[in-house]
């Protein structure tokens, strides 16, 4: 299988680094690409479960946008909703008549859910979760997880990244994951000072393997926050619908007193959503948080549609299934190199990581490997599999992965 060139997007990338700082930044930055000059660095074009890029290399996507592109790219009935809005109104000078039905299907598809919010990004949507839980409790800590990503607001990043303060940080308190005994120490040592906990409702952080929680772990969280008056807040913003169609908590058994969603929610379309419960109405709507685009009808006429397909078909159960028979094949191939595949993590989005004495490398140069074949594979960041993804796309993904896995054996030889 011949490999993909980048000549086009190299060239790009040498003008938008003339232009823009760091070429792309963010983390669409190719810093995190390796091995350099493995993969492509911009699209042209996108269909189904591949996106195309301006050399004309096509791919299937294992990273979905990182995570937005859940139905498949372009789905009809999203798009045709939102042709529609758009003949009508997008961004004007009063909300849409659409924020209403959003907000009257979200509460009733999240069982939990009294009340919604909508913005643009998963940062806006954690942002406002912590300043309702602050206007409810009249505190102001907040607890979250270690290695945790709840966006890049300043009191989210890394305290190491450049432009952070260590300011930013003195109101949040940061605990291993699955730790109980740290948690409740934590509230201890933080007597009536904590807000909220966020957290995902498993582990997944970038660079690392997935951990699902502990037995008995999130009955036994909420059993401490009760006891403390502290809120639970759910970031289902990256896994939001693609395990469970009524709320990710759903999956593992505990009802939130906050959700936050984004990404999936819309299949791709800008817009992010905060639900409640009814206890919390009056302080969601104390606060102020707010922005230019966050009516806009377009991408409401999107979630709509959106989460209406998962609603009928079960599309989280529907891209488990895929990802199972996905990620057994490619374990399959793997083992029958001697390499050990470790997948972690729901099917639907795990972390999958090569096990070689090369460590990191290996891993890296194997997904490098697929994408230039035409399978899209990060080394650092968890996949996402789509309903867009058939039987055409992994039996393709399983050819390209066995050439992979034998290059990348070849090279370390």
């Amino acid at each position: 299988m011949q490999k993909h060139k980048y000549d086009k997007s190299i060239s790009l990338f040498e003008r938008a680094q003339r232009v823009i700082p760091n070429g792309i930044p963010g983390h669409f930055n190719p810093s995190n690409h390796k091995p350099a000059g493995t993969y492509p660095f911009f699209c042209d074009s996108v269909k189904g479960a591949n996106f195309f890029d301006i050399d004309g290399n096509k791919y299937i996507d294992y990273m979905c946008a990182y995570g937005p592109m859940l139905l498949g790219y372009k789905d009809p009935k999203v798009e045709e909703a939102v042709a529609i809005q758009n003949k009508k109104s997008d961004t004007s000078t009063l909300a849409s008549p659409i924020m209403v039905e959003l907000a009257e299907f979200l509460v009733d598809m999240i069982p939990f859910a009294d009340w919604a919010y909508f913005a643009k990004n998963g940062a806006d949507a954690t942002n406002m979760a912590t300043l309702i839980a602050r206007a409810a409790t009249g505190k102001r800590k907040i607890i979250a997880i270690e290695d945790g990503y709840h966006g890049s607001s300043p009191w989210m990043q890394n305290i190491t990244r450049t432009g952070i303060s260590p300011l930013d940080h003195t109101e949040v308190l940061r605990i291993p994951w699955n730790d109980l005994q740290a948690l409740e120490n934590t509230l201890n040592e933080n007597e009536n000072e904590v807000a909220a906990f966020i957290s995902s409702p498993y582990h997944h952080p970038a660079f690392k393997d997935s951990v699902m929680p502990a037995e008995s772990y999130w009955d036994n969280v909420h059993k401490l926050l009760r006891k403390k008056g502290v809120l639970s807040v759910c970031d289902d913003v990256r896994t939001g619908f693609r395990l469970n169609a009524h709320g990710s908590h759903e999956a593992f058994g505990y009802t939130p007193d906050i959700s936050c969603y984004c990404k999936a929610i819309a299949n791709g379309h800008p817009i992010s959503a905060v639900v409640g419960t009814d206890t919390l109405k009056n302080a969601a709507g104390s606060i102020f948080q707010t922005g230019s685009f966050w009516f806009a009808a377009a991408p409401m006429a999107a979630a709509l549609a959106t989460l209406k397909q998962i609603k009928d078909l079960d599309i989280p159960t529907q891209i488990i299934r895929t990802g199972e028979k996905l990620f057994d094949e490619l374990t399959s191939i793997a083992r029958s190199h001697g390499v050990n595949l470790k997948v972690t993590g729901p099917r639907s989005m795990p972390y999958m990581r090569a096990e070689h004495p090369d460590g990191i490398d290996f891993h890296q140069t194997l997904c490098g490997e697929c994408t230039q074949r035409g399978a899209f594979f990060l080394s650092h960041h968890n996949l996402f599999v789509s309903a867009a993804h058939g039987d055409e796309e992994l039996n393709q993904t399983a050819t390209i992965f066995d050439e992979a896995i034998i290059s990348t054996l070849k090279a370390i030889s």
